[in-house]
């Protein structure tokens, strides 16, 4: 019996689950399994907020197909929530405690009993305020459960199937502001953009462009800074100062998850 097999073997006892799926390959292995055993009572819903990118949407979109299982979508504005507006160090609790309302709300019109994510066991290695806020609403985590590595995953997703099996680790692009700097809707926009921008012109596939105060700091692999010469570093200043930024940096430490946690004025 295998990891995989312990996971399928977590529903047996689930009667109908609703799976928070995003666009990555942690929940998509979750929604994989949970369709496995529970077939159509196994129902993924997406929330497609202004914190998400429509890379990452689609992204979900495409997962759902591949496995089968039915897909609904949460929408609303986090940015009406002026706790996470605020964008302090606990942004990422409210925005999970904002989620698991609606979540909560849409298993008790589908009577649906159990919550699940995409949590696992390396989590726990990071700062994520936001799963304790799945704690609190009581969503459960399968992959924690099942003592799931994140290369467990990428191995059984890519055993599956599943085309995201190697898809870079992302967040949502509140994460690209630091604390303390107000979140808003043009500035996720351009964040967006931007790293659409960046990812046209280098074809490096995880790329966070940080919003400094208007300032852009772009973060790629370390292996992959030497694509910005000076040609591609011209065309990304000249399209980014298209979009509202007043100067590009390309962060010579390279990518590093929750660089800018820092409280920023």
């Amino acid at each position: 019996m295998t990891k995989l097999d312990d996971l399928i073997d977590w529903f047996a006892d689930k009667k109908k689950v609703i799976v928070a799926l995003s666009g990555g390959v942690d929940s998509a292995l979750v929604a994989y399994a949970a369709y496995q055993k529970l077939g159509n009572s196994a129902i993924a819903v997406t929330a497609d907020y202004k914190t998400l990118s429509q890379e990452e949407l689609q992204t979900a979109k495409k997962v759902c197909l591949e496995i089968g299982i039915p897909q609904l979508f949460l929408e609303y504005d986090e940015l009406e929530n002026m706790q996470f507006v605020e964008n302090d160090q606990n942004r990422c609790f409210h925005c999970r405690m904002e989620l698991g309302t609606h979540l909560i709300k849409l298993s008790e019109d589908l009577d649906v009993r159990f919550i699940v994510d995409g949590t696992h066991v390396d989590d726990l290695g990071e700062f994520r305020p936001g799963i304790e806020a799945l704690k609190k609403n009581g969503i459960r985590s399968p992959l924690m459960e099942t003592q799931f590595s994140k290369s467990q995953i990428r191995y059984f997703a890519k055993l599956v199937g599943l085309s995201v099996y190697d898809k870079p680790s992302n967040s949502c692009l509140a994460s690209r502001i630091p604390w303390g700097q107000k979140i808003t809707s043009e500035k996720l926009t351009r964040i967006e953009l931007s790293e659409t921008i960046v990812k046209q012109l280098t074809k490096i596939k995880q790329v966070r462009v940080r919003d400094l105060n208007g300032s852009a700091k772009i973060e790629v692999d370390k292996e992959s800074i030497y694509l910005f010469d000076d040609r591609i570093l011209n065309q990304i200043t000249e399209k980014f100062s298209m979009i509202g930024f007043t100067s590009v940096e390309v962060d010579q430490e390279g990518y590093k998850p929750g660089k800018i946690n820092v409280i920023s004025d």
